[in-house]
């Protein structure tokens, strides 16, 4: 829109121009004597050569600036085929007319809302990085302007979108988006060429459902992670029977041996006495308050040992 009213702006320009110098020149004649001396018709035609000159001067030459082009429109021959690079360069004031374009590629996200394969709305946004094809720019302001991309950007775009997704399901969307993003990029890429278009990037930024289908893939979820904890809580039960069937078997295991060793030899019980003995004296010792009980309570009497194992040798026998 911008360039259109520097185009509309520069013919307005050259043809106020132009009027002036018609005018300067209307002038001139008019106060021309009616006898017409040779001297002051070559004054009068002098007047006329230094007011077009002026006029040319100011208007015959145009700058392109870096990353852009320049398309030449001449009112008798129309679009030239020729494209003005970066630089400065002659213009026929009147006659011709540069038309400058951007070619550096530009960002434009484009969102469209359509149908997967499962007949779920999706809401995807794509990215689009363009730039036109500079050796085809005069093809390009002959068929579609200079809003080249307003005009084919958003048709082609939700073109794609629409055959592409609806070849997926909505879940495929999600595990394969790579895919789908480089199948999208190649079916864009082969319509932008028909447009002499260049995209240099294409991926997707965004990709949302609709309410009811987030919502089933959320109690979808919850109900399969209830089922994973349900399948913890029954494995952890089962591992905890193992356990107390082990322990049990151990313990009983335990208590034989203990058993055995007692009927074969009593001194087994004396040593267990002595055992607990030291244990209960280690635990006073790192103690600060003071304790005042007798040996026997705390196991400390370990002079009785004798008559306990005379008692069980004589029992024994």
């Amino acid at each position: 829109v911008q360039r259109g009213c520097d185009e509309e702006l520069r013919d307005e320009t050259t043809r106020a121009m132009a009027d002036k110098v018609r005018e300067a020149a209307q002038r001139i004649f008019a106060n021309l004597p009616s006898g017409g001396g040779a001297p002051m018709g070559a004054l009068g035609l002098g007047a006329v050569g230094l007011t077009g000159l002026a006029y040319g001067s100011a208007n015959c030459l145009f700058n392109v600036e870096g990353g852009h082009r320049a398309v030449m429109y001449h009112r008798f021959g129309g679009v030239q085929q020729r494209v003005r690079g970066e630089g400065t360069h002659l213009v026929l004031p009147w006659f011709q007319r540069p038309v400058l374009y951007d070619v550096r590629a530009k960002p434009r996200m484009i969102q469209s809302l359509t149908g997967s394969k499962d007949l779920q709305m999706v809401n995807i946004s794509l990215r689009v990085l363009s730039r036109p094809d500079p050796g085809f720019l005069p093809t390009i302001y002959r068929e579609l302007g200079t809003d080249y991309d307003e005009r084919v950007l958003p048709s082609i775009v939700n073109e794609v979108l629409k055959s592409v997704v609806a070849q997926y399901n909505a879940s495929q969307l999600i595990t394969q988006r790579e895919a789908v993003s480089q199948r999208i990029r190649t079916d864009l890429l082969s319509r932008a060429r028909e447009f002499h278009l260049e995209l240099d990037d294409v991926s997707i930024t965004h990709l949302s459902f609709g309410k009811e289908y987030t919502a089933a893939v959320e109690a979808k979820q919850v109900a399969q992670q209830e089922a994973e904890r349900a399948k913890f809580v029954v494995d952890k039960a089962k591992q905890e029977k193992k356990s107390t069937v082990i322990k049990a078997q151990g313990e009983a295991k335990s208590a034989k041996l203990i058993g055995d060793a007692v009927r074969d030899n009593p001194g087994y019980i004396q040593l267990r006495r002595l055992e607990a003995a030291r244990d209960v004296a280690g635990t006073l010792s790192k103690s600060t308050n003071k304790v005042y009980l007798d040996t026997q309570s705390l196991l400390l009497n370990v002079t009785d040992s004798r008559d306990v194992l005379l008692e069980s040798h004589t029992k024994k026998k």
